[in-house]
């Protein structure tokens, strides 16, 4: 009888196990999550051991992690990893590395690459998670986009020209309060500005269209400054005695763009010979350092948090995270 009833216990507790596991993939693909966070605050990683609960696929969300050729430079989560970009450990990327460091893409495209792609991922029966740090990707998915008209190529290559060449003419064109640090996003309002005589701020006040998952789930992972600043420190270095130096070389000999990503410039200039390996590590962390800051300001201002984790990760806030999705 004793066996009898714990063969029972058994599977009891093997057709909880099992309804519940159910029971959250039912409601994981009903929702989208996205989980964002400034640069080294450890999303990556802990957005894939979250996509492998919760039967999830990651879509990318990060302006850098987009191109091809820069996986360690970006650190992506494809860094040291040979082979397609589409997999790793069982779990679907998407959107990382499909562009040449010398293609150009607007938030409106990554709108439309991302609705094309979160058809794929709900198709597959997996749950979408949206990760990375670029704060007018993640607007655009949860708010949508302004309606601004298209810029043509030429206009779009004049722009680049602009900002690469004379930044004199570019400061005096585009508002005093715009953040020039950032050559795409002053690329991006520049020829804006010039296809349609109106400042990209303005457009932004207009009516936004196009919002892909205005209901997603927010994470934040957002540990104190200190700590950011130390990991941040520690990676740079390994980052430049690993693969970062071969992609470097690979941005000088094709003559690409080395704008694209903190740190190439850096390499490259190193690789060049006009700066030593210590003041290009030195310039590529206090780089880093400041993009983080503009990151965690941005988080702070725009992004409504559903839950707000404060420090790097670990187990016990990916149960948490599961707990508050049921």
């Amino acid at each position: 009888m004793s066996g009898q009833i714990s063969q029972f216990d058994f599977f009891a507790v093997v057709f909880l196990q099992i309804y519940k596991v159910v029971s959250i993939m039912k409601i994981m693909k009903e929702r989208a999550i996205v989980i964002t966070g400034p640069t080294a605050s450890g999303k990556s990683d802990f957005a894939h051991c979250l996509a492998r609960k919760i039967n999830g696929a990651i879509i990318n969300c990060d302006s850098v992690q987009i191109y091809r050729g820069i996986e360690n430079i970006s650190a992506s989560p494809f860094a040291g990893i040979a082979g397609n970009f589409d997999n790793i450990d069982g779990v679907p990327y998407r959107l990382f590395s499909i562009l040449s460091l010398n293609e150009h893409i607007s938030v409106a495209d990554y709108l439309n690459l991302a609705k094309k792609t979160l058809d794929e991922i709900i198709a597959m029966g997996k749950t979408p998670i949206f990760v990375g740090g670029t704060g007018y990707y993640i607007n655009v998915l949860l708010n949508g986009i302004s309606s601004i008209p298209n810029v043509s190529d030429d206009v779009r290559q004049r722009a680049r020209d602009m900002v690469k060449n004379d930044m004199d003419a570019v400061r005096k064109m585009l508002p005093k309060d715009f953040d020039k640090t950032d050559p795409q996003r002053t690329a991006r309002a520049l020829e804006v500005f010039l296809e349609t005589g109106t400042h990209l701020s303005q457009w932004q006040k207009m009516p936004r269209v196009g919002a892909l998952i205005p209901g997603a789930f927010k994470i934040l992972v957002l540990p104190e400054r200190e700590i950011l600043l130390d990991r941040i420190a520690k990676r740079i270095p390994n980052m430049i005695n690993g693969g970062a130096l071969h992609e470097a070389k690979y941005i000088i000999d094709n003559n690409m763009d080395e704008t694209r990503a903190i740190g190439a410039m850096q390499i490259c200039k190193m690789l060049r010979g006009e700066i030593s390996k210590e003041n290009a590590i030195q310039n590529w962390i206090t780089k880093t350092n400041q993009y983080a800051k503009r990151q965690r300001t941005w988080f702070r201002g725009q992004y409504n948090a559903d839950l707000e984790i404060k420090n790097v990760p670990n187990l016990d806030d990916l149960e948490r995270v599961i707990s508050m999705l049921k």
